[in-house]
C-alpha cells in the first residue's frame, strides 16, 4: 500500500500502534490534542500536525484510538475534521471502543463524502500491544480493508475480517465482557491464594503454566502479584466506560450477563477509592481489602 499513514489519537493503545508501524517502515503523520503526547510521537519518529484536517491532507489510511463518543464526533465532524477534507480515496481506521451509533453516524458522515471508514476495534491490552500482541476485529467495506491489510500487519499479531460495518463492535463487546469478567477472577484467584499463604508471585508462575489460566490472568497477573497498578495497561476510567457500553448495548438486545454485572461491582468500588488512573488489575486490591488482606 503506498502512501502515508495517519493516526489521530496517541495515547496508551495510539502510541503504541503508532511505534509499531513507524519500526515496519511507515511514515507517520500524527494528531493529539494533548500536546505531551504528540512530543512522545516526534520523539518516536512521527511528524506531529496541528489537527485532524492536517492528518487527512497528508494521509491515504487514517487510525483513529479515541476516549469517546464526543471524540469521534469532533475527529470526524468538527471544525478541523477529516470530513473537511473531501478525498475519495481515504479509508480512515476506526480502533476505538465505542458505542455502536456513534460509529455508525460517524460512517455515515464519511461515506456521504466518498470516504470509507472501517470498523476495527482491537483485543488486547496497551502492554500486549506494545509487543505487537493484538488482534483486529475489522468490519465494514471488505476492499478497503483487504487494502489495509499491510497496515493492521504493521500493528498487529493477527487481524480477522468479521463482516458488514458494525460486527466488529459487536465481537470487540464480547472480547470486553470476558476480559471484565476474566480479570476480576484472576483477582479473586490470587486474594484466595494470599489469604491461604501462598506467595501471588509464585502462583503467577505455576497457574499460567496450567488449565486454571487465561490471557487476563497471564498479561494481569504480574500486576496484581506485585500489587502495583500505578502504569496502567487500561486504565480504571476508561473500562468503566467499556462496561457501560456493553451493559447498554445488553439491555438494548435483552440479553442476561449476570456475570458481568457481578464483576462491574468492583471496578465501580475501585473508581469510588480514587483508582481511575490506575490499571483495571487494581480490582485486586478491591478484593484484598475486603478480604482482610495488608501487603507490605
Amino acid at each position: 500500500m503506498g502512501g502515508n499513514i495517519g493516526i489521530i489519537g496517541i495515547g496508551i493503545m495510539g502510541s503504541a500502534i503508532a511505534s509499531n508501524l513507524i519500526k515496519a517502515g511507515f511514515t507517520l503523520a500524527g494528531y493529539d490534542i494533548d500536546p505531551q503526547k504528540l512530543k512522545v510521537f516526534v520523539e518516536m519518529g512521527g511528524k506531529p500536525t496541528s489537527s485532524c484536517q492536517e492528518v487527512a491532507e497528508e494521509a491515504s489510511v487514517i487510525i483513529t484510538s479515541l476516549p469517546s463518543n464526543h471524540a469521534l464526533h469532533e475527529v470526524v465532524s468538527g471544525q478541523k475534521g477529516i470530513a473537511t477534507v473531501k478525498k475519495k480515496d481515504l479509508i480512515v481506521i476506526e480502533t476505538s471502543t465505542l458505542d455502536l451509533e456513534a460509529k455508525e453516524a460517524a460512517c455515515k458522515v464519511l461515506k456521504d463524502i466518498g470516504i470509507e471508514m472501517l470498523d476495527a476495534p482491537l483485543s488486547g491490552t496497551g502492554a500486549q500491544a506494545r509487543k505487537k500482541d493484538i488482534s483486529v476485529y475489522s468490519s465494514g467495506d471488505k476492499k478497503a480493508h483487504d487494502s489495509c491489510k499491510p497496515v493492521f500487519d504493521g500493528f498487529a499479531r493477527s487481524t480477522h475480517y468479521i463482516g458488514e460495518f458494525g460486527t466488529g463492535t459487536k465481537m470487540k463487546l464480547v472480547a470486553n465482557l470476558l476480559v471484565t469478567i476474566h480479570n476480576v477472577a484472576s483477582a479473586e484467584a490470587f486474594v484466595f491464594g494470599m489469604k491461604s499463604g501462598l506467595d501471588p508471585h509464585l502462583m503467577h508462575k505455576v497457574i499460567s503454566d496450567g488449565g486454571g489460566s487465561s490471557r487476563m490472568f497471564e498479561v494481569r497477573g504480574p500486576l496484581m502479584a506485585e500489587g502495583k497498578y500505578d502504569e496502567p495497561t487500561m486504565k480504571m476510567e476508561l473500562h468503566q466506560k467499556d462496561i457501560r457500553i456493553i451493559s447498554s448495548f445488553a439491555e438494548k438486545i435483552k440479553c442476561p450477563t449476570p456475570l458481568l454485572s457481578a464483576s462491574a461491582q468492583f471496578y465501580t468500588a475501585a473508581l469510588a477509592q480514587g483508582r481511575a488512573k490506575e490499571d483495571t488489575g487494581a480490582v485486586c486490591a478491591i478484593l484484598e481489602q475486603i478480604a482482610g488482606i495488608k501487603r507490605g
